[in-house]
């Protein structure tokens, strides 16, 4: 198991082949990537992400210790970047493997979900028109409430 919290891009086919490589425990490995996306039409320059180092690696290795507690897995990763990102570029990942795809993928969307309302990370987007740090939406409110 693994949290990385981290400044630097990442290479997606070079963690997924890590991940997978050897790996004879697991009959399933789900992935997921999310991209700093422009909500502002066209219009968003850059997004930045700021958290508290050591806070919070803690708080997502403890939801990933539940997600392989809650599911039968073998193994999961978590990245996620902090700094300065734009749109289109990586944001995060998780990794999640498996004896069967079932457990996979909803310990997956189970940290995704988590990563995306409750992960200690404060966001500020920049538009040509200024800045404005990102508020909690009602729909990943209501995604994390099914867990």
């Amino acid at each position: 198991m693994a949290v990385r919290i981290q400044e630097q891009s990442f290479d997606l086919g070079a963690e997924i082949e890590k991940f997978a490589a050897g790996r004879r425990d697991a009959g399933a490995i789900v992935s997921f990537t999310g991209v700093v996306r422009d909500d502002a039409d066209g219009q968003l320059d850059r997004m930045e992400i700021e958290h508290y180092p050591g806070m919070t690696e803690r708080a997502i290795a403890a939801i990933e210790a539940e997600a392989v507690s809650r599911w039968n897995l073998t193994e999961a990763l978590v990245i996620h970047r902090y700094g300065v990102l734009r749109p289109g570029e990586r944001i995060m990942m998780v990794a999640t493997a498996s004896r069967h795809r079932m457990d996979a993928f909803a310990a997956a969307e189970f940290l995704m979900d988590y990563l995306k309302s409750r992960a200690p990370f404060w966001k500020k987007e920049f538009t040509k028109d200024g800045a404005e740090w990102v508020a909690a939406k009602e729909e990943d409110e209501a995604a994390l409430s099914r867990w």
